[in-house]
């Protein structure tokens, strides 16, 4: 198939990427700077900041994949950084959908990216794709930005595929290249008062739901992609100090995150027990569906390229 990426030079995009080349897709990267390809990878220049039309890109492709957003987690929130979270994600997605609503021969399925952010701070409450969504700035942004990608509903002939992300664990990148550096110098443990839920899914299991929608046309709607055991901070700190052979009591204080990171502490401090029902009744099986077993896979594929860590587990 011919198919479109949007965020597909970043920690998600490039495992994917390296899933559809080897299942012999040909792929288009939309980049913000242009980069040497191959023959089944080509990269074309585009950015939401100036923005142009996609149509003629878009047109006959088989099936795009929207990955793109300024990360959440990668400076502090200013008005301006918000402003960037916000429309990274929604001037990108109303370009893709207005491409495919004037395009000729249209994609038969536009796969975009959400969060479970958009249930706001929810305790120990179990959540399904159902459950009533949150109004804090990150609910308020994902809920934009499915907005925005349902637009293509009205179009006929492109199916719709919303995934609410949890926290992807990956080796070299994503969450655990922030949370591992204090658990190897011997000071990990809980943020806060740890009870806060960590919704999690391993950056493979992200990659096979992909790839699942892509293959299984009947696969439409909107899919919490999390693992099926979602953990408290506290377990996932004591999971990791386990398997890192590592103290895992060392808890940091939220006013302390608060006075560190601001607002963007909410990423931390706050979560939702989210459950994949959907994915699981449409008939997904997870690789990984216990946390040990997903950390244990990471950290010895990040150990193959880091010596200091392979001694520890």
């Amino acid at each position: 198939m011919k198919i479109l990426i949007t965020g597909g030079t970043g920690f998600i995009g490039k495992a994917l990427r390296k899933e559809l080349i080897f299942n012999n897709h040909e792929l288009t990267i939309l980049s913000r700077y242009k980069r040497e390809g191959s023959e089944k990878l080509k990269f074309i220049s585009w950015h939401w900041k100036h923005p142009k039309d996609l149509t003629e890109i878009i047109d006959g492709m088989d099936i795009v994949i929207n990955l793109a957003g300024e990360s959440v987690a990668g400076k502090k929130w200013t008005p301006e950084q918000k402003e960037k979270l916000r429309r990274s994600r929604i001037e990108t997605t109303k370009a893709i959908v207005e491409a495919i609503n004037k395009s000729t021969k249209k994609p038969k399925k536009l796969i975009s990216a959400s969060a479970v952010g958009i249930y706001g701070d929810r305790k120990d409450e179990k959540i399904i794709e159902d459950s009533i969504l949150g109004s804090d700035f990150l609910a308020s942004i994902c809920k934009d930005w499915e907005l925005e990608a349902r637009k293509v509903e009205t179009c006929r002939g492109t199916s719709l595929v919303i995934l609410r992300f949890g926290i992807v664990l990956g080796a070299n990148g994503g969450a655990l290249e922030k949370i591992l550096p204090p658990f190897k110098m011997f000071i990990g443990g809980p943020l806060g008062a740890g009870k806060q839920y960590m919704s999690w899914i391993a950056l493979d299991d992200v990659a096979g739901i992909i790839k699942y929608a892509i293959d299984n046309d009947h696969i439409s709607g909107i899919f919490n992609a999390t693992a099926p055991n979602p953990v408290t901070n506290k377990e996932f700190s004591n999971v990791l100090g386990k398997i890192l052979n590592r103290p895992s009591f060392m808890p940091v204080p939220a006013f302390a995150l608060r006075f560190l990171m601001g607002e963007m502490a909410d990423i931390v401090l706050t979560g939702q027990k989210v459950l994949p029902e959907r994915v699981q009744a449409a008939g997904y099986e997870f690789k990984y569906e216990k946390l040990r077993d997903a950390l244990k896979s990471i950290l010895k594929e990040s150990a193959a390229g880091s010596p200091s860590l392979s001694r520890t587990i």
